[in-house]
């Protein structure tokens, strides 16, 4: 760790142990060092740059979005658009000599990726535990935080409704595929096949039409209730379609397990599970999906009478970040029958 986000680091840890009244000139000056600006009376301090990029790496690493999306850091929250261009049916031409080309102009659409604003909620922490000297205060501060904001974010990403949170992959996709009538909870083989089929060949390309590396395989993302169900579905000669790897166990989020047609599986518990109606599974270039993260963290302290009392401080993270689809043509979904 570099000396200066060891002193940054070391001044965020003194904010969180310290009253400010208790705090020394050197502890004063360390502590504006790690912080940028106040945030009004309510004892909260926007981490420094250093600091923040500490807490937002913690975080890239988690959930199940996360495992598969694009990942973009921004140094603040302002509105963000993304040119996006379609060409999958744009052609060229042969020419005849000294023949004119035809004008064909590619068209573009933007789109959005604002950041929005998700809170850790209030939690205490024993007074003991600060002043143990041996505890990684800002470790365990950032850890807590992160596990609150990551399954926040995680189930925004997922089905986030774009309004007031991020656009949802499940939400921005388009369906490519509804269940066969009585597929209400369940799918057949042959409505798995026309969802993979309803996503052009060229959208699974490797890197994708964004011009960047993908970060997972293209593949299919379901809940573990759904994966029973699929796990369950055979072909015409009775043989299971799942196809097992070596790590068809349960691990780490995110880790591909199995694969289905030939393509990876994803899980992602917060997919809606199977019901009437629900589009709960999706299939396509995962990777088309943006996570943006705003470079801002902001910690508050609280040390009023509701914590003393129980000899505790209490500590609020505040992150922003946001998500959309850039691609719908990459990614389709399955939406099971009404009835």
């Amino acid at each position: 760790m570099a000396a200066a986000q060891r002193a940054q680091r070391g001044g965020l840890d003194i904010y969180l142990r310290k009253h400010p009244r208790d705090w020394s000139a050197e502890d004063a000056k360390q502590v504006r060092n790690a912080m940028s600006t106040t945030t009004g009376s309510q004892g909260g301090f926007a981490t420094a740059p250093m600091v923040a990029a500490e807490y937002v790496d913690t975080i890239k690493g988690y959930g199940w979005m996360r495992q598969v999306a694009r990942q973009i850091t921004t140094a603040t929250g302002v509105d963000l658009s993304f040119p996006v261009s379609d060409g999958g049916s744009e052609f060229g031409e042969t020419m005849g000599q000294n023949a004119s080309a035809t004008d064909l102009d590619p068209s573009f659409q933007s789109r959005a990726v604002p950041v929005y604003k998700v809170g850790s909620k209030v939690f205490g922490v024993p007074i003991e535990l600060l002043q143990d000297t041996q505890l990684d205060l800002v470790a365990f501060i950032f850890a807590r935080a992160r596990s609150r904001i990551g399954r926040t974010q995680n189930l925004q990403f997922t089905v986030g409704s774009g309004t007031g949170e991020p656009t949802g992959l499940a939400t921005a996709a388009g369906v490519g595929k509804v269940g066969t009538t009585g597929q209400t909870t369940t799918i057949v083989y042959d409505d798995l096949v026309d969802l993979a089929d309803s996503v052009d060949e060229a959208a699974l390309g490797m890197p994708d039409k964004q011009g960047v590396e993908p970060v997972a395989e293209p593949g299919w993302m379901m809940s573990q209730t759904m994966r029973k169900v699929v796990r369950k579905v055979k072909d015409s000669s009775g043989r299971p379609i799942w196809t097992p790897t070596f790590d068809d166990e349960p691990s780490d989020v995110g880790v591909s397990k199995g694969r289905l047609l030939g393509h990876p599986v994803y899980i992602n518990n917060d997919m809606p599970v199977p019901a009437a109606n629900a589009k709960s599974l999706a299939f396509g270039n995962l990777g088309s999906y943006l996570v943006r993260d705003a470079l801002e963290l902001v910690i508050f302290r609280m040390d009023d009478s509701g914590f003393s009392l129980k000899g505790q401080i209490g500590f609020l993270g505040v992150a922003r970040a946001g998500g959309n689809l850039l691609d719908t043509a990459a990614v389709k979904l399955y939406q099971h029958s009404a009835t």
